[in-house]
């Protein structure tokens, strides 16, 4: 497992917290590190976007907290009772399950038997738990910001690189069934993880006016990327669910649908490097010179072929409908990257190399 941004941000935002509770003479720093923990974000848009909520949640926790005690006491039932009145509270106010978790906290924290005057011991708690929260504020604004466009790209090129081998090997029926199996399981987690980093992406802020439009066309790009991809990964498992079909067509179609399939992968191929500005300006085939894969009229030959076989006649449309949309999402993206490359001359995608 990779030590990744975010856990080096949050031991740096534990340190920082008991650091500075320490120096502050709190009597309890430990609690300012909990907070710290629970207020890490992935990224500075949700650290924005979450502090107030986090800050709130202190209030209510050690407010209710407060109440109670001076009311009912301190009993351990009584504390549990507390609990469930503050994730009431909180599910009402529809905060994050984080957010209810440091609410929770705090009204631990100011419950706890004490021999110090109780408004002296609640405030000085409240002020450790708020310290936390503003330490990992302090953290993700500052330390290791994240790059969710290098990211993004990494995974989308892995990924897709991923499909498109494995669509090599199941059309020519070398792939291992369980092998492949197994790949198609990682992939759609991969997917996921994608459309995850996407959202963080695009939740990112850009704080000069001439940086809005690249970003915003920058979007638009990485989300038809994102859904060429996974129309190569439907069309990948179109081809696993009927390769014993495929099989028991006449030799000459199976040839014809390998090499039009081959034009579209090295289609996706050339426009993914395009995109990454790899392929010199002078020297490459333009975007508009790739090869067209003829695939209306191998659909076409497709369905001929079981015309005449009631039983399988369809059997084959879903594999057709996958390819057509496959072909109109990687022409879709073909317009896109010229018209981002037509305004954004000097820039391309920003990524990473391959491990």
């Amino acid at each position: 497992m990779k030590l990744g941004a975010r856990m080096l941000k949050t031991g740096l935002a534990v340190a920082i917290a008991l650091y500075a509770a320490s120096l502050l003479g709190f009597p309890s720093p430990v609690f300012a590190g909990i907070a710290a923990i629970f207020a890490i974000q992935p990224s500075i848009y949700r650290s924005f976007q979450t502090i107030l909520e986090q800050f709130q949640a202190n209030i209510i926790g050690v407010g209710v907290a407060m109440l109670v005690v001076f009311t009912l006491g301190n009993d351990p039932f009584v504390i549990g009772f507390t609990a469930i009145l503050v994730i009431g509270i909180c599910m009402y106010l529809k905060m994050s399950e984080t957010t209810v978790s440091l609410a929770l906290v705090a009204v631990i924290a100011i419950m706890e038997s004490t021999e110090m005057t109780f408004v002296t011991f609640a405030m000085m708690r409240f002020s450790a738990l708020t310290l936390g929260i503003f330490s990992a504020f302090l953290v993700n604004l500052l330390f290791l910001p994240p790059k969710y466009e290098t990211k993004l790209f990494q995974r989308v090129d892995r990924t897709t690189a991923d499909i498109l081998q494995w669509l090599r090997i199941t059309t020519r029926h070398l792939s291992d069934e369980p092998a492949l199996k197994g790949e198609i399981k990682r992939i759609q987690t991969e997917l996921r993880q994608i459309d995850q980093t996407y959202l963080l992406f695009s939740e990112e802020r850009t704080y000069l006016r001439k940086n809005h439009l690249s970003k915003a066309r920058k979007l638009i790009v990485f989300r038809q990327l994102i859904a060429t991809t996974k129309k190569s990964f439907d069309v990948l498992k179109a081809f696993h669910q009927l390769d014993e079909k495929i099989e028991s067509i006449p030799t000459k179609f199976p040839t014809a649908l390998v090499e039009e399939l081959d034009k579209v992968i090295h289609s996706h191929e050339r426009l993914l490097l395009s995109s990454m500005g790899r392929i010199k300006k002078k020297h490459k085939q333009t975007l508009q010179d790739i090869s067209e894969p003829d695939i209306p009229n191998l659909v076409e030959e497709l369905i001929q072929v079981y015309r005449q076989d009631e039983d399988n006649h369809l059997i084959f449309l879903p594999l057709a409908s996958q390819l057509m949309e496959y072909h109109h999402n990687l022409q879709h993206l073909q317009i896109l990257l010229k018209s981002y490359q037509q305004y954004h001359e000097d820039e391309h995608l920003e990524f990473m190399k391959r491990d």
